[in-house]
């Protein structure tokens, strides 16, 4: 399958022709995959309560459509593209057909900006005590 959690779709067929939405789940044996997005294939669900502190009601939940009627977003030429595959450094990867831009490295800048978040607030925490005594 050449869609993973976490990638950015374009829905090709259906009545959601042509909206973007993020991967949430991949099920691989029945090639399916559930995309969140807005009105993106939505099903309305009654909920009963099941204790006094939960709320029934209607729902709106993401409904799994076909892997086959989705197309990859390429994170760099930001066009609908097929998945082409490419050994690098002895790991296959998947790319661009249309620029060959590698469409695996969206997840490293995130890391980095929470590990700076952290070292931030342990300065400031070392700063206050150092002003205390």
């Amino acid at each position: 399958m050449n869609i993973k959690k976490g990638d950015t779709v374009k829905i090709i067929a259906g009545n959601d022709n042509g909206k973007i939405g993020t991967v949430i789940s991949v099920d691989p044996s029945n090639n399916k995959i559930v995309v969140q997005g807005q009105g993106i294939t939505m099903a309305k669900h009654f909920v009963k309560p099941r204790n006094a502190q939960e709320k029934g009601g209607i729902v709106e939940k993401e409904r799994p459509i076909d892997a086959s009627n989705a197309k990859v977003v390429c994170p760099a030429c930001n066009k609908a593209t097929k998945v082409a595959h490419k050994e690098v450094d002895g790991k296959k990867i998947r790319v661009c057909k249309l620029c060959g831009a590698s469409l695996e490295e969206k997840a490293a800048p995130k890391k980095a900006a929470k590990k700076t978040a952290t070292k931030k607030t342990a300065t400031k925490k070392v700063e206050k005590t150092e002003q205390a005594e």
